[in-house]
């Protein structure tokens, strides 16, 4: 997955559309990322031991990673990867790093 855990993203499809936020979670297996104050939902809780109260809790639900685009120095973009193949103490490997896609960043590495 091209998104990662404290990435800032921007929701392009769905209920939320054009809010930013900062991914909180990832589930690589399902595709989804949770990310804050996006998709709030209202659970309710029993109590117990660590919730005494219990009660009406709000809380983000999981968002398809495909609703999100990756907000890079304040634009959002598709994210690419590079391969480069490293050499360091006479071992070849290969390094993959995110590449920002937008025509403004002109594929600036992400980190």
């Amino acid at each position: 997955m091209k998104i990662k855990k404290g990435d800032t993203v921007k929701v392009i499809a769905g209920k939320d559309k054009d809010k930013t936020g900062k991914v909180v979670s990832v589930d690589v297996k399902n595709n989804r990322v949770v990310v804050e104050g996006v998709n709030m939902i209202t659970k309710h809780e029993k109590p117990s031991m660590s919730n005494q109260q219990g009660g009406i809790v709000n809380k983000e639900a999981p968002i398809d990673a495909s609703n999100v685009m990756l907000v890079v120095k304040g634009v959002p973009t598709r994210v690419g990867i590079k391969v480069e193949m490293v050499e360091k103490n006479g071992k070849t490997k290969a390094v993959r790093t995110r590449v920002a896609k937008a025509k403004e960043l002109n594929g600036a590495v992400i980190d």
